[in-house]
C-alpha cells in the first residue's frame, strides 16, 4: 500500500514538472528518491519473505495432512511363471492427517524467531527509509548551496571585472601605475577560476541528485527552501544555555531509545540469541506425534475394495549422549548472548553520543545563522561604501579588492551555516525516526 501510494505521487511529480515548466520542490524529490532507492525495494522483498517464513511457521502448528496413493501388478508368480498383470493389479489410497502432541515447545521458539526476523527486518526497512530521506536532502541542500555559492562567484567576477574597466581607464590616463593594473587583472582572473570551480560543483551536486532521483533527461530547477519557516526555531536555538540544551537532550533521547530503528534491531538481535539458547536446550526433550485419523481404501483384482481407518500415538527422541557436543553448543550461544548484549549497550552510548553531538552542532549552526547573516550584513553595507567611493576615484584597487573578498566569503559562510543547519535537522529526524517533521520542530522549540 505504502508502494503504491508512492507510485501515485511519484506520476504527480513526473506530471507536475511537464506542466509548470521543470521545477520541483524538496518533497517531490523525496518521493522520486524513495522509488528510485533500490535498497529499499530489497527491503520490501525482504519483508515478503520474512512474512512468508512466518507463515510457514504458523502452519507447522496446524495437523498435517497429506494424500498417498499407489498402484502396481505383478506378472511372474512365485515359481517363475507368468501370469495376467490384469489378474494381479491392486492399488491403495490413503487419507493421513497427524499432529505433534509435544516437540518441548520447539515450534513456539521457532515461530518467535521467525517474528523477531520480520519485526528486524521492518526496522532495517524504516533505517533505510530514513537513510534514503536523510541523503536525498542533504543532496538537495547541497545543490541549493552549490547555486547560491555560484551566484555569489558570478556577483564577485563581474565586480572584479568592473574594477579592472576602472583600473585600465587610471593606468591611460596615468593615476596608477602598471603594478595596480596587473593586480586587477590577476584578481579577476582568479575570481574567474572561481566561479569556474563553482559551476564544477554545482554540476557535480546535481550528478550526485539525479542519481538519487533519477530523473531522465534534463535535471530540473530546484525550489529555494522558504528558510523563514525556520526563523524561530534558529532563534530559540541560538539563545538557549547549557542547561537547557541538555534538558532538550533528555527529551530527544526518550524519543530516540523507543523509536530509533538501529536501536531497536540491536535490543531484537538480543532477544533472539536468548530464544536461540533456549531452543539448543530443547535437544534433550523427546516428540511425541499423533495420527489423528488415516483412511486407506484398498483394491486388488482378487479381493475387490477394501478399508482400513486408523488412529495412532507415537512417541519418538533423541537424547544424546555425547553432552560435551551439546554443552559446547550451549556455552556459544551463552556466548553470543552476551555479545549481543555488549553490542546493543554500544550502540546506546554511542547513539548518546551522537545524539548530543548533533543537537550541539544544531545549536551552534542555528548561532552561526544569526551572526554570519548580521556580518554579512555589515561587510554588504561596506563593499558598496568602498565600491562607490572607487567609482569616485577616492578607494584603491586593493581596498576594493579586499572589500570584495571580504563579501564572497561571507557570502559563502552565511551559505553553510544556512544549509549545514537544514542538514542537520535531517540528521535529528532519521535519528529519531520522525515521520512529522512539525512535531520535531516543536519538540526543538521546547512546546
Amino acid at each position: 500500500m505504502f508502494r503504491k501510494s508512492l507510485f501515485i505521487l511519484f506520476l504527480l511529480c513526473i506530471f507536475s514538472l511537464k506542466l509548470f515548466g521543470q521545477t520541483i520542490n524538496l518533497e517531490e524529490v523525496r518521493t522520486l528518491a524513495l522509488l528510485n532507492s533500490r535498497s529499499l525495494a530489497r527491503s520490501s522483498l525482504a519483508i515478503r519473505n520474512s512474512l512468508l517464513e512466518e507463515r510457514n511457521q504458523f502452519f507447522s502448528l496446524l495437523p498435517s495432512v497429506s494424500l498417498n496413493y499407489s498402484a502396481g501388478a505383478s506378472y511372474l508368480d512365485s515359481e517363475w511363471n507368468f501370469v495376467s498383470p490384469q489378474d494381479t493389479f491392486s492399488s491403495r489410497a490413503e487419507l493421513d492427517i497427524s499432529y505433534r502432541i509435544f516437540d518441548g515447545g520447539r515450534r513456539l521458539l521457532q515461530r518467535e524467531l521467525s517474528e523477531i526476523s520480520t519485526e528486524s527486518v521492518r526496522r532495517d526497512a524504516l533505517a533505510e527509509y530514513f537513510n534514503v530521506l536523510d541523503a536525498v536532502d542533504n543532496a538537495y541542500y547541497a545543490v541549493l548551496e552549490a547555486a547560491a555559492n555560484l551566484e555569489a562567484e558570478e556577483s564577485s567576477l563581474q565586480t572584479a571585472i568592473f574594477s579592472l574597466t576602472m583600473a585600465e581607464i587610471r593606468q591611460a590616463s596615468g593615476m596608477i601605475n602598471r603594478g595596480e593594473y596587473l593586480r586587477a587583472l590577476a584578481d579577476m582572473e582568479q575570481r574567474e577560476n572561481s566561479r569556474n570551480q563553482a559551476r564544477r560543483n554545482l554540476a557535480l551536486n546535481i550528478t550526485r541528485l539525479n542519481s538519487l532521483i533519477g530523473i531522465p533527461g534534463s535535471f530540473p530547477e530546484l525550489q529555494a527552501i522558504d528558510l523563514t519557516v525556520y526563523d524561530a526555531l534558529i532563534q530559540h536555538l541560538a539563545g538557549i544555555n547549557d542547561d537547557e540544551i541538555y534538558d532538550l537532550y533528555q527529551r530527544l533521547w526518550l524519543i530516540v531509545s523507543t523509536s530509533n530503528p538501529s536501536l531497536a534491531r540491536a535490543a531484537l538481535n538480543s532477544q533472539r540469541a536468548e530464544i536461540n539458547h533456549s531452543l539448543i536446550g530443547r535437544d534433550f526433550v523427546p516428540v511425541i506425534n499423533a495420527n489423528i485419523f488415516s483412511y486407506s481404501l484398498n483394491y486388488s483384482q482378487m479381493n475387490g475394495f477394501s478399508t482400513a481407518p486408523r488412529g495412532s500415538i507415537s512417541i519418538s527422541g533423541t537424547i544424546p549422549i555425547d553432552f560435551w557436543v551439546l554443552n559446547n553448543r550451549l556455552e556459544r550461544s551463552r556466548n553470543n548472548i552476551e555479545s549481543e548484549a555488549m553490542n546493543f549497550a554500544n550502540m546506546q552510548i554511542n547513539m548518546e553520543i551522537d545524539l548530543y553531538s548533533s543537537l550541539l552542532n544544531l545549536v551552534g549552526l542555528a548561532g552561526s545563522v544569526i551572526s554570519s547573516r548580521r556580518t554579512l550584513d555589515y561587510v554588504e553595507m561596506n563593499f558598496e561604501f568602498v565600491l562607490e567611493r572607487y567609482r569616485l576615484l577616492q578607494s584603491s584597487i586593493s581596498e576594493m579588492q579586499d572589500a570584495s573578498t571580504m563579501l564572497i566569503n561571507n557570502q559563502n559562510s552565511y551559505n553553510r551555516s544556512v544549509y549545514g543547519f537544514l542538514q542537520s535537522l535531517s540528521r535529528l529526524r532519521s535519528m529519531g525516526a520522525f515521520e512529522d517533521e512539525n512535531r520535531m520542530m516543536e519538540i526543538l522549540l521546547g512546546r
